[in-house]
């Protein structure tokens, strides 16, 4: 179905011989992604830039970048290539998730919980399900000024999209 979820943290590995193989490894996942005409789904945790300059090296159709939280700057440039995001539960309650989801048309848009993970605001002390996707959806369709059913239809048109799903 899908390449990932693969990338490059720069958090939690800094330095060294492991990012050294973590930069290995991606490239090696890139080039399976490209060689198969597979989506790839993307962390890009601290390292958002340095993953949207490799990406231009490869001949990939569909890239989605997981839970995309920054940088802001970034975002028109990945929308631009025809790139997806995923938001979640932070939505509710993170202003740069917010504004992102307010920077980002609908159509470049996919829905996530990113679980088991617990989160913060209407959340908290919760561990995260998929139950919680409806409540994300509604608060994006607040953040874009539509109903929720009407965001509901162009996320899940997003999701065969980005999946190449074919409903018979």
């Amino acid at each position: 179905v899908a390449i990932g979820e693969i990338g490059l943290d720069s958090i939690y590995v800094m330095k060294g011989e492991m990012q050294r193989f973590q930069r290995q490894v991606f490239h090696e996942m890139l080039r399976l992604a490209e060689k198969s005409s597979l989506p790839v789904i993307i962390h890009s945790r601290g390292a958002a830039r340095e993953i949207a300059e490799i990406l231009t090296s490869y001949n990939l159709k569909r890239i989605l970048f997981h839970w995309f939280s920054t940088p802001r700057e970034l975002l028109p440039k990945l929308i631009e290539r025809g790139y997806y995001i995923t938001e979640g539960p932070p939505v509710l309650y993170s202003r740069r998730i917010r504004e992102n989801v307010k920077i980002a048309p609908l159509e470049n848009l996919l829905t996530e919980t990113d679980g088991p993970v617990r989160f913060l605001g209407p959340f908290k002390d919760k561990i995260t399900t998929p139950a919680f996707i409806p409540i994300v959806v509604e608060e994006i369709a607040k953040l874009k000024g539509m109903k929720p059913v009407e965001a509901a239809v162009q996320i899940y048109k997003n999701f065969l999209n980005f999946f190449d799903v074919k409903l018979v």
